[in-house]
């Protein structure tokens, strides 16, 4: 048998790793969000037990996107984004709608169109990529739950209540108003946060701290910050037999433990506990699986080739040549 000597790590590994196991093992520090640089954090964060509500709400809206790039030629993009949106009333999947998939050409002087054609208060000289454009299309769908939606009902966005940074604040201001004064509550729930404290990752470390002091199966929630719209942003753990908590952002006005609440009675899914339901119904009617890019390029290679666009100029024009030298 041939033994094979283990190759010690580097220095520099060495070194990272060594950071990384006392930012890990802190306990404490500054709150941050790397994310997010306009979040105001309370002074301190205190855990607090939740009660799920008796039933959920009555009229549940959920928003998630999806995007693909189709075709890359570095200088050019040809990119896909939609946004979908489901409702449950009473308990029952009413609206399954996967959304139009809008394709986008970026790149070069392509970007001030598609900037153009933009709503949300989007300036027409703002730089455009496809995290923007996913963007887009899930704040127009949020705004047309809101719209739809009945007294009492809640809409629930994928991520938090903060679009991109190219979208001016007051527009997010002013649909917060409109969803309040139409009794709608607007929660956001982020499924990979950037919460921090001490420059470590805060909702893991509140796990550990929640399952030692009010039990390893306790539901539980903590305030932790305000968004510059108003929104209430807190940490929440909303089912029992969930492995994470989430963070939560929560419309301004509204009361959170109300709100988490309710929240709760749409998070015992078997399959996703913790997680609202009609996010994860949401999340997979938007999706842009490799079947779903593969279907667009046919089309569009279609089209080019209707076109008159000859097929070597199309085979150049996109062809990866990282993966012609990494066949073998």
């Amino acid at each position: 048998m041939v033994l094979t000597a283990l190759v010690p790590p580097s220095s520099s590994l060495r070194t990272a790793a060594d950071r990384l196991a006392a930012l890990l093992t802190g306990g404490g520090g500054g709150l941050a969000d790397a994310g997010n640089g306009h979040l105001q954090f309370d002074a301190e964060i205190r855990l607090r037990p939740l009660v799920r509500a008796a039933a959920p709400p009555a009229e549940v809206w959920a928003v998630d996107g999806g995007q693909a790039v189709v075709a890359d030629a570095r200088c050019l993009q040809l990119v896909v984004a939609r946004a979908a949106r489901t409702c449950f009333r009473n308990g029952e999947c009413a609206v399954e709608d996967e959304g139009e998939l809008r394709a986008y050409l970026l790149g070069g002087r392509e970007d001030r169109a598609v900037a153009a054609g933009l709503s949300l208060g989007i300036a027409e000289d703002a730089a455009v990529d496809l995290n923007l454009l996913r963007d887009h299309e899930e704040w127009v769908a949020v705004e047309r739950c809101i719209e739809e939606a009945a007294p009492g009902a809640m809409v629930l966005v994928d991520g938090d209540l903060e679009p991109d940074w190219r979208v001016p604040p007051s527009w997010l201001t002013e649909l917060l108003a409109r969803a309040a004064a139409r009794d709608v509550v607007v929660a956001a729930v982020i499924k990979r946060s950037s919460l921090s404290r001490g420059g470590a990752p805060l909702l893991g470390a509140l796990e550990i701290d929640a399952a030692r002091e009010l039990g390893p199966r306790a539901l539980w929630w903590a305030p932790v910050a305000r968004s510059r719209a108003g929104a209430r942003v807190v940490a929440a753990r909303l089912d029992a037999d969930a492995p994470y908590a989430f963070r939560v952002d929560v419309s301004p006005g509204a009361d959170p433990e109300e709100i988490l609440a309710r929240l709760a009675a749409l998070c015992d899914d078997a399959g996703f506990p913790g997680y609202p339901y009609p996010l994860t119904v949401a999340d997979r009617l938007a999706a842009c699986p490799g079947w779903l890019r593969q279907d667009t390029w046919y089309e569009l290679d279609d089209l080019l080739d209707r076109a008159g666009v000859p097929a070597e100029v199309r085979e150049r024009a996109f062809a990866d040549r990282h993966d012609l030298m990494e066949r073998f």
